[in-house]
């Protein structure tokens, strides 16, 4: 019986432990790629190798969210409706609305997250550019905010 508790015990501290430790899935987001390529690479890039670009149309629905994760490479991304709500890994806060645009850096040293926190969607048109590949996102276990 003893062995039953503390396995019980075990388990309601498992649970009852803070999921930003862990990698969170993301929920109500859907992606669309619109366009992609590859690059082989320019006299600027050339020791970087060919660079994999895509374009994506994101929709992030109420409630939704990105779950915590980075980037291999740089994106740059503009607002089209919304407000997008994105956590970073210093725990700060971004807030981003319609017809505002924001850059992403490369990197594990780069987790966030993104919600939508309102009532309407948040439509996005994201353009990543990530070493030829990669995939346009890695999921991460949160910083622990």
């Amino acid at each position: 019986m003893r062995r039953v508790v503390q396995l019980l015990l075990g388990a309601a501290i498992v649970v009852a432990a803070p999921s930003a430790a862990w990698a969170s899935p993301g929920s109500g987001v859907s992606g669309t790629v619109l366009a992609e390529g590859t690059s082989a690479g320019s006299v600027e890039t050339e020791s970087h190798g060919p660079t994999d670009v895509a374009i994506r149309r994101i929709v992030i629905e109420p409630g939704g969210s990105t779950g915590w994760h980075h980037h291999t490479g740089e994106l740059v991304a503009v607002v089209l409706t919304g407000t997008l709500t994105r956590q970073l890994d210093d725990c700060s806060i971004r807030t981003s609305t319609a017809g505002q645009a924001f850059v992403e850096p490369a990197g594990r040293k780069h987790v966030h997250i993104g919600r939508n926190l309102g009532s309407e969607p948040v439509e996005l048109y994201v353009t990543y550019l990530i070493p030829a590949g990669d995939q346009l996102a890695v999921d991460q276990p949160g910083p622990g905010c």
